[in-house]
């Protein structure tokens, strides 16, 4: 039997055109992406990981290519098509302000059928979330390959991520991947912008009753995380540190999560969180998604 990844994350690689100047006549090229950035983090964390994604054969593309071999990612998964780019213009970084480029992208272009047959046998953990569910034709080939996956015994992980595009077309997409995922990464701002409403609370509530049998990873940024199983919830503040760049931070802390419950799956769900709000916090030591490794975790934890 081939050797194929145990994680495995589906969804986008984008490239971020952020401006540098109030003038906006110079502009930064970083390669990015919610699901993509999930990848990395497991890959930091020294686990056989895959991203599932579809990129452009031009030098956007080439540099995603690039940073996901750098990752050590498994590149049979990442697919390469004759078509544009996906790109996040971010004109504006305080307060954010931001829209995609990527009509008939690339990224829209993936094809589950043309991964490497086989690998979901081995597939113990398959992330999904970000843009990539907001978009379609791409949005319904991942609900059905999660579905599949979840069928065949594989954990579930679902990172809504909120951006501006998910409006109440989303709502359905939203439910189902509520209801398939065994745990689901949401955070305040994710609530208010899903559900479209200032009562977080309601929001949360709805959510899990959606899939109440579900884990849910809630992150507060600097005011720590919470988890939630049935009618038990732990709660932990985030370590006190030096903050350079909060970017990549709830994508850290998810393939944390995933990382802890694959590895220790006699540990409490307390010592969980603890590993995932650690890891939040270590992400933001470093400038740009800069994926935490598995020591400068443990020193947070220490």
């Amino acid at each position: 039997m081939a050797d194929f990844p145990l994680f495995v994350a589906a969804g986008e690689a984008l490239t971020d055109m952020i401006v540098q100047d109030p003038a906006q006549t110079q502009w930064l090229s970083q390669v990015g992406g919610s699901t993509w950035n999930v990848a990395r983090a497991m890959a930091r964390l020294e686990v056989p990981t895959a991203f599932a994604g579809a990129i452009s054969n031009d030098v956007f593309g080439d540099a995603l290519w690039t940073a996901s071999e750098a990752a050590r990612l498994d590149l049979r998964f990442l697919q390469r098509y004759d078509h544009a780019p996906l790109l996040a213009i971010v004109h504006r970084t305080d307060p954010p302000a931001y829209f995609f480029v990527g009509d008939d992208s690339a990224d829209l272009q993936f094809d589950a059928a043309r991964l490497p047959q086989g690998w979901a046998a081995q597939c113990q953990w398959a992330h999904f979330g970000g843009i990539s569910l907001a978009r379609q034709p791409l949005a319904d080939k991942l609900v059905a390959l999660a579905e599949h996956l979840k069928l065949k015994g594989v954990r579930i992980s679902y990172d809504p991520n909120y951006r501006v595009l998910m409006d109440a077309s989303y709502d359905a997409t939203l439910h189902r991947m509520t209801e398939i995922a065994d745990v689901v990464k949401v955070s305040e701002e994710d609530l208010a912008g899903l559900f479209r409403s200032d009562d977080i609370e309601t929001a949360f509530a709805t959510l899990r009753g959606w899939s109440p049998g579900a884990t849910y990873l809630y992150t507060k940024g600097g005011a720590g995380a919470s988890l939630h199983i049935g009618d038990d919830a732990w709660h932990l503040p985030a370590p006190k540190i030096a903050v350079v760049d909060t970017v990549g931070a709830g994508d850290a802390s998810i393939a944390a999560l995933a990382w802890s419950m694959l590895h220790r799956s006699d540990a409490q769900p307390l010592q969980h969180l603890r590993f995932s709000v650690a890891a939040g916090a270590a992400a933001c030591l470093a400038a740009g998604a800069s994926p935490p490794s598995l020591q400068a975790i443990e020193a947070l934890l220490v």
